[in-house]
């Protein structure tokens, strides 16, 4: 195994990595941009003028986005940004946070309370015909989703409740069903962030302040392998092309000088 950092661009705090089109798309939430990075290539940044917690593809080659304002689509040719829905207006302590495209093409996206207000925050589903509707509400901060490889069990954090959820999941209607904890992280010292899955349908989860990915058995809730990185604030992760690569999103932790704090990492197997 070898870990590396990719590119040059230093993330105040990096999340929501996803392969598409042949590189990593992920944000820069403090820096209010998104971020692409390819092999071989400069780096590509879009300015958003917000905190941005997720960047996900739509089927016709945007870019969906979600921040302080809402949901947004981005158009990556152009850098044109269109409002979509901001359903937690009313509350000016919410802001998105984590999103994930479904394998059927819905996109998920949850909000966080930035004052860690408990149970204030939702996660919400955007159809395919442009409809938001409300999947889970009594969140703090909505986190890290992954599909089963048949798609018919989505795995959900809610990172403060340091677990990670399972529901079985109706690629019919999009909806959530039979809530259960597969996974209790509550032993750690840190907390789950942003999650991926592999074609084996075990789930690889970042801890943030935790400066690790670890890889766990849903089945059994069993940690099976750990990958330690320099430094602390381990954001979100995404396999490339294959899984033969991860990457890997960091932040700069205020109070620590770490030299690739912040940068995206890349695990080559």
């Amino acid at each position: 195994m070898e870990i590396s950092t990719v590119g040059s661009y230093r993330a105040q705090w990096g999340e929501g990595p996803v392969w598409w089109k042949g590189g990593v798309y992920y944000v820069d939430i403090e820096g209010h941009c998104v971020v692409r990075w390819e092999e071989g290539k400069d780096e590509k940044t879009w300015p958003v003028a917000e905190r941005i917690g997720f960047v996900t593809p739509d089927e016709d080659g945007t870019l969906i986005i979600g921040g302080d304002s809402g949901l947004r689509r981005l158009n990556p040719d152009t850098g044109f940004i269109t409002p979509i829905a901001d359903p937690e207006k009313d509350l000016p302590d919410n802001r998105f946070n984590d999103g994930k495209r479904a394998p059927d093409g819905r996109i998920f996206a949850g909000t966080i309370s930035m004052v860690k207000k408990q149970g204030t925050a939702a996660l919400y589903c955007f159809e395919r015909n442009g409809e938001l509707r409300k999947v889970l509400d009594g969140v703090t901060n909505s986190n890290g989703m992954a599909w089963s490889k048949d798609a018919k069990t989505v795995y959900y954090i809610d990172t403060p409740r340091k677990e990670i959820w399972a529901f079985d999941y109706d690629e019919a209607t999009g909806e959530w069903s039979n809530q259960r904890t597969v996974v209790d992280t509550s032993h750690l010292d840190s907390s789950p962030d942003g999650m991926t899955i592999d074609k084996e349908d075990k789930l690889l989860v970042a801890f943030c302040h935790g400066g690790c990915v670890i890889k766990f058995d849903p089945a059994t809730g069993k940690e099976l392998a750990r990958i330690d990185f320099p430094c602390v604030e381990t954001t979100s992760c995404c396999f490339g092309e294959d899984e033969s690569e991860l990457f890997v999103t960091t932040g700069i932790k205020k109070d620590l000088l770490e030299e690739d704090a912040g940068r995206l990492f890349r695990v080559r197997f």
